[in-house]
């Protein structure tokens, strides 16, 4: 069985193995790994995918990702973006602060904008070195958390409050070029789109199933209405957003260590592929393999029957130890 009939398996509950689908978020990590800097992981497609392949030809992972940062439709909607060596790309400026701004905001085009294109080519390039067999995981923003890189995220939860029509209006650009961006990378031969929208876990339930969770809807229906799967990533504690999650209905939805898994399978439901969710700093990164595989072995035999991707409730820390990382594949068999 391919790596990808796997997770197709999986998710249409036809999936009998012992293994579950493993697929940690590597970014600083698998840069490090492959002896380069954040800033080339972060701005070249081809060490982006190399890192990526060679991750998951050491750890046995089951698939391979574009995630690398929060700013590349922000570049495409003409933010200026600074690279680092040893950390993540910051934004210089938001270049959006009043409703004019926003009025006057033009939606890029992503195949001419240098960030969005790179990591289509990246698509492209996992898509030629690894041929169909394995998950490529494109990556968007979402709504919310591309309106918090134009505005800023201080000032954009303060909006929420304040001026409401200044919200719908960002919302409405930013889901214009989320569509765009997640379609030309499953044009360019992407399985799976990622959607990160981590600032929800910070906003109530109400505000999420009036002015969010519509829009989610509609962008995971687009996006499986083109034919590829959607892995909605929210990290931090989204038990309050579960309810409408269940509604949102992504084929994969992050769990994050601090979510009940049983809670969140009961308010989910058995439909949506649940995937995490160890704890990827007390566990992953500080604790003994042996602690690791046991802490795996528990996790898996309470998840057996049910769909469940197998990971880290968010991003695998940079000096997570290599033994650490292979713990949590070390007593699986194919």
């Amino acid at each position: 069985m391919t790596k990808i009939q796997k997770l197709k398996a999986i998710k249409n509950n036809e999936y009998s193995g012992d293994i579950p689908f493993f697929r940690p978020i590597l970014m600083h990590f698998a840069t490090n790994f492959i002896g380069k800097n954040y800033g080339e992981f972060s701005s070249d497609y081809k060490t982006l995918v190399d890192a990526n392949i060679r991750c998951m030809e050491h750890f046995d992972t089951d698939a391979v990702g574009l995630i690398s940062d929060p700013y590349r439709e922000t570049a495409a909607f003409g933010a200026k973006i600074i690279f680092h060596k040893d950390r993540v790309p910051e934004c210089s400026e938001n270049i959006v602060k009043t409703i004019n701004d926003v009025i006057e905001l033009k939606n890029p085009d992503v195949y001419k904008s240098e960030r969005t294109l790179d990591r289509i080519n990246g698509v492209k390039e996992f898509r030629k070195i690894l041929g169909q067999g394995v998950p490529i995981i494109g990556w968007i923003e979402g709504p919310f958390a591309e309106a918090c890189d134009l505005v800023g995220t201080s000032e954009m939860l303060m909006n929420t409050i304040v001026d409401p029509d200044f919200c719908k209006a960002i919302f409405e650009k930013c889901m214009i070029t989320a569509k765009d961006f997640a379609l030309a990378q499953i044009e360019a031969g992407c399985d799976v789109i990622g959607i990160g929208d981590a600032i929800c876990s910070q906003i109530s339930a109400e505000y999420y199933h009036n002015e969010i969770m519509p829009l989610h809807k509609k962008l995971v229906q687009f996006i499986q209405s083109k034919g590829a799967m959607v892995k909605l990533h929210i990290c931090g504690n989204i038990t309050h957003l579960l309810p409408d999650l269940k509604n949102v209905a992504p084929d994969i939805l992050d769990i994050d260590w601090m979510v009940d898994m049983d809670n969140a399978f009961n308010l989910l439901g058995p439909d949506i592929i649940r995937c995490g969710n160890l704890d990827p700093v007390a566990v992953i990164l500080n604790s003994t393999p042996e602690q690791i595989s046991k802490k795996t072995i528990e996790l898996i035999s309470k998840e057996k029957g049910r769909k469940f991707i197998l990971s880290a409730g968010c991003e695998i820390p940079l000096n997570t130890p290599t033994e650490n990382l292979l713990a949590m594949r070390s007593f699986h068999e194919d």
